[in-house]
């Protein structure tokens, strides 16, 4: 796996609205690779890498393992075969 563009994979992967989200989320530092911050949309992922993610939808943490490139954009099955859910459960409140 040679890499992909982080911006495209986030879309392809169904992370994101749009490629301009993507960019801008990265841009604002809200996503990182393996710890990193990535800063720049131009930043590749490859296979198993771990990209962890904020703001994406109405705030919420996304935390996933690349598992596959993407050359295009798919349906929401095929988007979900890219990476594997590493998110933790979020915490119940108590009733």
């Amino acid at each position: 796996m040679e890499g992909q563009r982080l911006y495209k994979w986030l879309w392809c992967a169904r992370l994101v609205k749009t490629r301009s989200l993507a960019a801008k989320l990265i841009e604002g530092g809200k996503v990182r690779v393996n710890g990193a911050r990535a800063l720049k949309v131009s930043r590749h992922v490859r296979l198993g890498d771990v990209v962890t993610g904020t703001g994406v939808s109405a705030g919420r943490l996304f935390v996933v393992r690349v598992m596959r490139e993407a050359e295009r954009r798919g349906p929401a099955a095929i988007a979900r075969s890219l990476y594997e859910d590493l998110t933790p459960e979020a915490p119940r409140s108590a009733s």
